[in-house]
């Protein structure tokens, strides 16, 4: 993970605050953007973003936790870290438990914002590499037939393919068939990578015969 590939957006009312934060997180090399307001910084809000946001609990209009809501009803990927002055102890306990991953109290020092945030990177990086996962597993299962769609139920089930056959009622030589086109749809090389795949995209009976 590279730092320069990332952005900070600090999200705070106070300018002076915001300045402070600017200046010690350019000096760690990393490039930061700046929003008065949630409500401004969800105008520009891209979700292709990399990196994190550093913003106040506390803020007029649309407070931390909203706008930490909102994300989250969005899919986001960007790690959240909290900053306050007087945050209570119930409010980051719902800012840990909605999944942000700090809550900062205010002065923060450069040592331990600068932690926190490279943190978040390696956060945001893992998730952003889940979602492609779940991406190309979603693509992956649009490509199949509702014959393989069965066919592959039982398959990352263990069962062996004169099972699929008997189950199914079709042939042996049918079955292999359909596992073939079914490795070569997902580009799976085994079948551990195969049932990798339909794990990464949280798949079960329920939602193949439904896909």
């Amino acid at each position: 993970m590279t730092a320069g590939n990332y952005t900070v957006f600090i999200i705070d009312d106070d300018a002076a605050v915001c300045h402070s934060l600017m200046l010690m997180i350019e000096q760690e090399g990393i490039s930061v953007q700046v929003f008065d307001s949630a409500e401004a910084f969800l105008k520009q809000y891209d979700p292709d973003s990399k990196g994190c946001i550093v913003a106040d609990i506390n803020m007029p209009g649309m407070n931390g936790l909203q706008l930490q809501e909102i994300l989250n009803n969005r899919g986001g990927v960007l790690p959240v870290i909290f900053l306050t002055g007087y945050g209570t102890i119930p409010q980051s306990v719902k800012a840990i438990k909605a999944g942000a991953l700090d809550f900062l109290t205010k002065p923060v020092t450069r040592a331990k914002l600068a932690a926190g945030i490279r943190s978040a990177f390696s956060e945001c990086e893992k998730q952003q590499l889940t979602d492609k996962h779940h991406r190309k597993a979603k693509n992956f299962l649009s490509k199949l037939t509702e014959r393989e769609k069965e066919v592959i139920v039982l398959v990352v089930q263990g069962l062996s393919n004169k099972e699929i056959a008997t189950s199914l009622g079709i042939s042996h030589r049918t079955v292999e068939i359909h596992r073939s086109h079914i490795m070569h749809k997902s580009g799976a090389t085994s079948l551990l990578e195969l049932v990798q795949i339909v794990n990464d995209a949280d798949l079960n009976e329920q939602n193949l015969s439904n896909g």
